[in-house]
């Protein structure tokens, strides 16, 4: 063996090839021997070299596809001998509507929302086994549930964060649901509790709880196909205030809200626009930074309408409405670094009136320095006008009085003559 390279003998007699080549091919047999000899040798044994699978098509690394069309994902693989290749869904216990042809493709007619997800294919043969995966993601549909929720429990709170699920290929908002566990309640049901979450934010601290008290948070995805489904259920106890030898004098408020939302948001329709109004948040911890203004069309997705409104002002005109339409606003205040939730939403309906211009977009709100700008450009070009006006009235008339004297300076002599 030792004329061999990669080849010894190890221990109990067994061989150790480190690498099969031809040299390995061919029939063995083991002769087991003592100080008292032999009882004779093995039965033959025979080494063949075979191919592991070895993939020649490979799937790509994410698929998009609208939900209810087909998609085909290619896998083939080749080995001696020929493996067996197979699909499965990652964290599903079977193939969820799938199916493989004879060219090992997946075929996934029709898209389900249920076949979003990983996706592994594998290769298997005699020798080995070998796997490869793909990402599908499913437009089209409602959110999917959102994942590792946690709880850290504050004191008479709770922050609640988590990671999104995939949107189905449209913005999604969220809000946080949750209730206290009582041991006998009143009612056969929880009355559960939601929280709207600021655009982008993944997590939301809950107030004003109970401490002490068992409650069960969930989280929901929202997005304009409607909600997914509920996350899992995580209960979490707030913390209450210490106990100590000498109870500690309390605040009249103990529960401290940083940021209220903006009240009685009203509109009135006006000959320019829609006239917003509105009362200042009832509570906030600094002084408040401002106002952003949003809006959505006919049912449509929230946009930000204007985000520089200042504290100081209580009302806004919103001009270039589209005429026959459906419109929803409402406000969020902004100070330090807190964001209110929204306020109460307001509708407008441009059904039949004829004092909005139709367009295709709202236009940006003018500021009232550029607004004073415009005023002032024509109150002085009309001042000029009319100047100019009167100055040319006036050398007109001296113009023709200074003809008409000329021409009677000439007609003089010819009456003397007569």
């Amino acid at each position: 063996l030792c004329q061999l390279p990669g080849w010894s003998l190890r221990w109990d007699g067994s061989i150790v090839v480190t690498t099969g080549n031809d040299d390995a091919l061919g029939v063995y047999t083991c002769t087991p021997y003592n100080s008292y000899g032999t009882a004779g040798e093995s039965r033959p044994t025979r080494v063949l070299l075979k191919d592991p699978p070895t993939f020649t098509v490979h799937p790509k690394e994410e698929y998009f596809q609208e939900v209810g069309r087909e998609l085909v994902i290619p896998c083939a693989a080749h080995g001696d001998p020929p493996p067996t290749v197979t699909w499965l869904k990652v964290g599903s216990a079977g193939k969820v509507g799938a199916r493989v042809d004879g060219n090992s493709s997946l075929i996934l007619q029709p898209l389900l929302k249920e076949q979003h997800g990983l996706w592994e294919c594998t290769a298997t043969n005699q020798v080995a086994s070998v796997s490869t995966t793909t990402t599908v993601h499913v437009l089209g549909t409602s959110p999917h549930a959102v994942t590792n929720v946690s709880v850290l429990p504050l004191l008479l709170a709770a922050n609640i964060s988590w990671e999104p699920g995939f949107d189905g290929g449209y913005f999604q908002r969220f809000s946080v649901w949750y209730t206290p566990l009582v041991k006998h309640p009143p009612r056969a049901h929880h009355d559960w509790v939601s929280l709207s979450v600021p655009v982008g934010a993944q997590h939301l601290l809950v107030e004003n709880l109970q401490p002490d008290m068992s409650y069960q948070f969930s989280v929901l995805a929202q997005n304009k196909l409607g909600s997914g489904p509920f996350s899992q259920i995580v209960t979490s106890v707030p913390r209450g205030f210490p106990v100590t030898s000498v109870p500690p004098e309390l605040p009249a408020v103990t529960v401290r809200i940083f940021l209220s939302p903006p009240q009685a948001l009203t509109a009135n329709e006006t000959a320019r626009g829609v006239l917003l109004q509105w009362e200042p948040p009832a509570q906030f911890s600094v002084a408040l930074s401002g106002y952003a203004l949003e809006l959505r069309q006919d049912k449509g997705g929230w946009e930000v309408l204007d985000r520089s409104i200042p504290s100081t002002k209580t009302q806004v005109l919103v001009p270039g409405l589209i005429k026959d339409a459906f419109y929803e606003f409402r406000l969020v205040a902004f100070a330090g670094s807190y964001i209110s939730d929204p306020s109460n939403t307001v509708n407008v309906s441009t059904a039949g009136m004829e004092v909005y211009p139709s367009r295709t977009q709202l236009p940006e709100l003018l500021p009232q320095p550029v607004l004073a700008g415009v005023i002032g450009g024509i109150c002085f070009l009309s001042v000029a006008v009319i100047f100019s006006t009167m100055a040319a009235c006036i050398m007109n008339r001296r113009r023709a009085t200074r003809i008409q004297k000329r021409r009677q300076g000439r007609g003089w002599p010819g009456v003397g003559s007569w």
